[in-house]
């Protein structure tokens, strides 16, 4: 019981502590934010080697504390240069910058799978491209390379609505019904002339127009066309 007491105590309190760093310590992994993640997995892992539970708990109590504070400090642009390392350019308008390359210790190859997976494949087409310091490369094309945009062409488009889910896998969200302003009876309803049931709906979301768009666990679709194509021999 000793051990499954430490290896819980371990994992509640290393989860919580990183829920109060924050989610950039998470996502985002710049170099300092990699050293903290290290620092704090070595530190909070002694307990299963040794007997000091709450000590090794202090010390990563500590540690995170300290990080707290050099993030709230990083937010000072002139401070912030210190913890972080400024972005290195790798191409700029169209020609590649060797020295960039090598800074990084980037192969040419491993650019040009980069730009590609931008949806680029002319290092003439790119404007600026440079590794941020979270290890990705941003990709800024010239302007007669880029997506054209509803502004460019002078039209109107209405404002974006996220389809809310209120269904999922077989379950109602009663919280995002309340957001809506509707009860379970209204949705049920609908589920119904949709000719199936809650249990069977995958995702279930309620459109810009008020209407429930449903995904079933027993899809019919009877078009035997191109886009009905199953890989296999399913067919």
């Amino acid at each position: 019981m000793e051990f499954v007491y430490r290896a819980f105590m371990i994992f509640l309190f290393g989860y919580l502590f990183l829920r109060f760093t924050g989610k950039k310590a998470i996502s985002q992994m710049h170099s300092f934010d990699m050293l903290f993640i290290l620092i704090i997995g070595n530190v909070i892992s002694q307990p299963l080697q040794k007997d000091s539970v709450w000590q090794a708990l202090l010390y990563t109590f500590m540690i995170v504390v300290f990080y707290k504070i050099l993030m709230f400090i990083s937010m000072n642009n002139k401070l912030r240069w210190i913890l972080y390392e400024s972005p290195t350019v790798l191409i700029r308008n169209g020609d590649i910058d060797r020295k960039g390359l090598r800074k990084v210790r980037l192969p040419m190859d491993e650019l040009l799978a980069q730009l590609r997976v931008h949806g680029y494949t002319d290092t003439r087409n790119i404007a600026l491209a440079a590794m941020e310091d979270n290890g990705q490369i941003s990709v800024i094309p010239k302007s007669k390379y880029r997506a054209v945009q509803p502004g460019d062409l002078k039209i109107k488009v209405k404002k974006e609505f996220i389809p809310i889910p209120v269904i999922m896998d077989g379950q109602i969200i009663d919280h995002n019904l309340e957001y809506l302003q509707v009860d379970r009876e209204w949705l049920l309803k609908r589920v119904k002339q949709k000719g199936t049931t809650v249990r069977d709906i995958i995702l279930g979301t309620i459109t810009d127009s008020g209407t429930l768009h449903i995904d079933t666990n027993n899809p019919h679709n009877e078009d035997k066309g191109p886009y009905s194509y199953k890989p296999g021999e399913d067919n």
